[in-house]
């Protein structure tokens, strides 16, 4: 099964997600995949998605592991206050987590009450598969020029990219590179950051 088959068929059969869902978000974002030359948004698709199946294991975790256990709270920020009532561990496929970050800036994007219902992340498809979106838009999509290892340095580089989580990130170069194979496009230079 191809690349592409294989990630719609994993979305439809995922019940969080759904590829309709995942298509109405990223109507939202014509600029994803759509940059540059055909082999540059054939490598951008493929990096989304690497970095969507190390998030999830391919799409079967949409809230973090153990997550409800971590405050991820950044309690001295006063411009987007946390909920005491709410956690902010990861959800959605991208696993994004900090009050200020996802649960904040994007609902105020899109329209959603991320820090009194961050549970919107995990439990309405087009909210989570928007916030992924967002945030790569925003944070990732930029540094796709400098490589795959650019894209997990903007993902979550103080925790894999400082040396201490040598097996995450080749887990997530490994994925880039077999959807890369899959579709028919050079991954580039620069795969780990």
């Amino acid at each position: 099964m191809g690349f592409l088959a294989k990630q719609t068929q994993i979305v439809r059969e995922n019940t969080s997600c759904s590829r309709d869902a995942f298509l109405e978000a990223l109507n939202s974002y014509s600029e994803f995949g759509g940059d540059n030359s055909v082999d540059d948004s054939k490598r951008e698709i493929a990096a989304f998605f690497a970095n969507v199946a190390h998030e999830t294991g391919q799409l079967c975790y949409i809230e973090e592991i153990n997550g409800a256990s971590q405050d991820y709270c950044d309690w001295s920020n006063t411009q987007y206050p946390c909920n005491p009532n709410e956690k902010y561990y990861g959800r959605g496929p991208l696993q994004l987590s900090w009050n200020c970050n996802i649960y904040r800036a994007a609902g105020n994007d899109f329209g959603f009450d991320g820090i009194n219902q961050p549970d919107t992340v995990a439990t309405d498809p087009v909210i989570s598969f928007k916030t992924a979106l967002w945030f790569w838009m925003n944070n990732v999509h930029s540094v796709l020029g400098q490589g795959f290892g650019a894209t997990t340095n903007a993902i979550n580089g103080d925790i894999e990219c400082r040396g201490e989580n040598f097996d995450s990130v080749q887990h997530r170069v490994d994925y880039y590179t077999a959807y890369c194979n899959q579709i028919g496009v050079d991954p580039g230079d620069s795969l780990t950051c």
